[in-house]
């Protein structure tokens, strides 16, 4: 018997992938379930198992070439005595079964799945972890597996911190006390200021990627996702509604805690997620079935990638968790993000968007609205201001601009600035909130 192996659907953008590398070589033995080869989806790197014990016989993609969701990759041969016929059926370009059905149109981001991919989500245990230990079933990633197995690290000892409790790669490299893969190198962070204002969604003024200057450089996979999403934002009716926000309290607020760890980014993602709260219709997203209400609120964040491009990893049920803990996933998923190690749920499950250019100094901007959500907040720089009070005595006070954009079908101008109002009354008059 001889099996093909297809280019999975990794995300509800991707049509199509890039062959990052092969871990088999052709006539080595492959196991059930055993990682062949490595894929460049829009967002993250990703390793794709084999769902068949055999021999690998043919590479039909080479690592380097890209090709469309549900193209054959490779052969892999059930037995030692098919290579040779598998390898004839690779000459001919032929394959050993059809490819599988085309996704959907418009899938869910939660009900993503493919017959290859190896990021299905985990079940569940009787003891509420995700990570299966009250029912023995250990759920880790592919390549968390291939880790452990080389540094001698026992599934069972490790805590997963993948969603649902997954062992992700980073867990087995805690483990092991030593990292496996060379850390990506941050970029230099601005001089520090008197007064802190509120920082940017990445933790570091990323800096610009060297460019080919006189050339044309093909669209990454990462990039060409970006462009459809870009794309089909363009297609929604929107409006935007600024607002201007006295920061004096939330900064004297990150002064106090910043020593613990905390950062200026979860504080505004707090903010937010409390805000939400009080105003679900900001929170829901648009359907051809109608209005969606989330019941989660999950803060998607702007990050800028030291090679160019963006992403948004998602901190999830961000009005639940509090500022410290927050804080601490927020700085592992932009790790991770920079390493393109996100699994898909973690930079597309957001319900509502911030994005903050006030490292460089921007007053107030436009964002545009990411498919799938109801609104993006764009957060402009904190400055100092010359104001005067209702008496008409005059101060300074810091200030900075947002900018909320809104899928028109979904919100409307009330909904906004009713939004925008609380979120100033959660930073002006009640900071310290945030770290209840």
């Amino acid at each position: 018997m001889i099996y093909d192996i297809f280019m999975p659907a990794l995300s509800s953008t991707m049509t199509e992938g890039k062959i990052v590398s092969w871990t088999k070589s052709p006539g080595d033995k492959v196991e059930k379930g055993e990682t062949v080869l490595v894929v460049e989806s829009d967002k993250a790197d990703m390793d794709v198992e084999s769902f068949n014990e055999g021999y690998l016989a043919a590479i039909l993609v080479p690592a380097g070439e890209e090709a469309p969701v549900g193209a054959t990759l490779g052969l892999v041969a059930e037995t030692e005595a098919e290579i040779a016929e598998a390898q004839a059926k690779a000459g001919s370009g032929g394959s050993s079964s059809a490819p599988p059905a085309p996704a959907p149109q418009q899938p869910e981001p939660a009900a993503i799945a493919t017959a290859t991919a190896t990021e299905t989500a985990p079940t569940p245990s009787s003891n509420g972890h995700g990570n299966g230990k009250g029912s023995g079933r250990i759920v880790a990633s592919p390549r968390a597996k291939k880790l452990a197995k080389e540094l001698k690290v026992d599934l069972a000892t490790v805590a997963g911190t993948g969603p649902h409790g997954r062992i992700v790669a980073a867990d087995i490299e805690g483990a092991a006390g030593k990292p496996v893969s060379a850390p990506i190198a941050s970029p230099s962070a601005p001089a520090p200021k008197a007064s802190p204002a509120p920082a940017p969604a990445a933790t570091s003024t990323p800096t610009p990627p060297s460019v080919p200057v006189g050339q044309t450089v093909p669209l990454t996979t990462f990039q060409k996702a970006l462009v459809q999403n870009m794309v089909a934002a363009m297609a929604a009716p929107t409006f935007r509604v600024g607002y201007t926000i006295t920061t004096d309290g939330l900064d004297q607020l990150y002064k106090q805690i910043k020593g613990k760890g905390v950062t200026m980014t979860a504080l505004l993602a707090k903010a937010v997620a409390l805000a939400l709260k009080k105003h679900p219709i900001v929170n829901a997203s648009y359907t051809d079935q109608g209005i969606t209400y989330h019941k989660d609120i999950n803060i998607a964040l702007a990050v800028a990638m030291p090679d160019g491009g963006l992403i948004t990893p998602v901190l999830q049920n961000a009005d639940q968790v509090d500022i410290y803990s927050l804080s601490r996933r927020w700085k592992e998923l932009v790790d991770r993000a920079r390493a393109k190690q996100l699994q898909p749920e973690e930079y597309s499950s957001g319900t509502f968007t911030i994005s903050n250019l006030g490292m460089f100094g921007v007053d107030r901007f436009d964002a545009i609205l990411p498919p799938g959500q109801g609104g993006i907040l764009a957060v402009g720089a904190s400055r100092p201001q010359v104001v005067a009070n209702e008496e008409g005595l005059i101060g300074t006070k810091r200030q900075m601009g947002v900018n909320v954009t809104c899928d028109h079908r979904v919100i409307y101008g009330a909904h906004a600035a009713a939004f925008l109002k609380d979120l100033a009354a959660i930073i002006e008059e009640n900071a310290q909130s945030l770290t209840m």
